[in-house]
């Protein structure tokens, strides 16, 4: 069976605290190992009032001391933003006190805003593929031209300091862990870190991930568009190494899941107002609750902004997500899916990530 796997924002709700959205991150992630999920892993975001996760690696390690099976790790840690000595340094670390159970999860978000902010998206319809939607792309230049975003990218380095290659960093990364680097890493070389790359789509991070044979994870939640592309490209480029024979793919999703469709529905009301916080250069808000949401006075560019999240987020009763999650599994011959979820109340996405494991559980 295809395994299901959590990624994890540590959101903030509307009237909640960063110390809350925490405490919960490290209460799901128990119960998420309770209820059969693979992996849960952790994001990287900045500058985001409703976003508690921004040092996946201190997170990291206060998740696996607090469970004992699950895998834990990155989805992803932004390394365009620090070095790979420091990136091998602190999961090495942690590997050291939980060895066999971290994954570094690593993405190039910050090299990426640069190339979006110069060309736009290509204008290609939206279509359905043997059953999934593939939705009309999101133009991510405008927003990658954001003023506010530029700050934070100035923010996040120090002056002056340029990133290099992506490829060249991801080498650096593995010689570090491999003891073929010149300088020895501690912790961190010889660590039992399982090294994933991350992307939306077929560019570099596909093709990093397939010629250096590791596993790769395909952003369907964050860029719905291309994710097809994404997975294609990665394969067409794997070749096998030490750590892989064939490739190996995790695609992401966003789900809701209640008792009832009813349920979801009014559940999942704020992520529509949670994604236009972020497609407007604000970052991401604190998760609205549905009365919030219902307030909010939609206009016609408001929705278009964030359609293609909106229409690709898995909402309904268990058996229903469980089924549209499986055909996200068979067009993109996922080896794994990567569930993430918000809701405003924390019982509530409990709820739903432990209806889910049911479901997924007892559908053949």
């Amino acid at each position: 069976m295809t395994s299901l796997s959590i990624l994890d924002l540590a959101p903030i709700s509307s009237g909640g605290t960063a110390g809350q959205a925490l405490r919960n991150t490290i209460d799901l992630a128990v119960r998420a190992e309770q209820y059969g999920y693979r992996r849960y892993w952790l994001a990287e975001h900045h500058f985001a009032a409703g976003v508690a996760g921004s040092s996946p690696a201190v997170l990291i390690a206060l998740v696996a001391a607090a469970t004992s099976r699950i895998r834990v790790g990155s989805g992803a840690v932004q390394l365009g933003h620090q070095t790979p000595l420091s990136v091998v340094e602190q999961f090495g670390l942690i590997d050291a006190l939980y060895p066999g159970r971290i994954d570094l999860g690593i993405g190039r978000s910050g090299q990426r805003r640069a190339e979006l902010a110069t060309s736009g998206a290509p204008v290609t319809p939206a279509r359905v593929v043997d059953g999934l939607l593939i939705p009309e792309p999101f133009d991510w230049s405008v927003l990658a031209k954001h003023p506010q975003l530029a700050l934070q990218a100035a923010l996040l380095q120090q002056p002056g300091a340029t990133t290099p290659d992506f490829a060249e960093q991801i080498d650096e990364v593995r010689a570090f862990l491999r003891g073929t680097h010149r300088a020895r890493a501690v912790p961190g070389t010889g660590a039992e870190v399982e090294l994933w790359i991350l992307g939306s789509s077929g560019g570099q991070s596909a093709r990093v991930a397939g010629e250096r044979g590791l596993p790769f994870a395909a952003n369907y939640h964050v860029s719905p568009s291309s994710v097809l592309e994404a997975v294609e490209g990665y394969r067409k480029a794997f070749q096998p190494s030490e750590v892989l024979a064939e490739p190996y793919v995790i695609v992401s999703a966003d789900a809701v899941v209640a008792e009832d469709a009813a349920t979801a529905g009014e559940l999942a009301k704020p992520y529509g107002l949670w994604v236009r916080s972020i497609r407007t250069g604000q970052g991401a808000i604190p998760f609205p609750s549905p009365e919030e949401a219902d307030a909010h006075v939609w206009t016609d560019s408001d929705r278009a902004l964030v359609r293609d999240r909106i229409d690709t987020q898995f909402v309904g009763d268990p058996d229903t997500v469980a089924e549209r999650l499986r055909t996200l599994q068979r067009v993109t011959a996922a080896d794994e899916l990567l569930v993430t979820t918000i809701t405003h109340a924390h019982a509530d996405r409990v709820r739903s990530y432990e209806l889910l494991a049911k479901a997924w559980a007892d559908q053949p």
